[in-house]
């Protein structure tokens, strides 16, 4: 099989070449913690812990947590990644 099959394969049985990105992506944002407490003072420590990084699930907390459209949110939380991660 080539190594295109196998990403391909991978990628359609759930298993995304792409998961050691996500393993990297945690222990990222585990280091990052401080800063995200101190953008989002009303997120507390065991809810940043448990996002893992994940971007959705931090807009939906922080457009709850703040009152904030959807889009002002995202664009919140867009911004401390590209700050952050890039």
């Amino acid at each position: 099989m080539s190594n295109a099959s196998n990403t391909r394969s991978n990628a359609e049985s759930g298993n995304p070449a792409s998961a050691p990105r996500n393993d990297a992506m945690k222990g990222m944002w585990k280091q990052k913690l401080g800063e995200a407490k101190l953008t989002w003072g009303k997120l507390t420590d065991d809810e940043l812990l448990k996002l893992e990084g994940h971007a959705e699930k931090l807009t939906g907390l922080v457009q709850e947590r703040y009152a904030l459209t959807r889009d002002a949110a995202a664009q919140q939380v867009n911004t401390f990644y590209h700050k952050h991660f890039s």
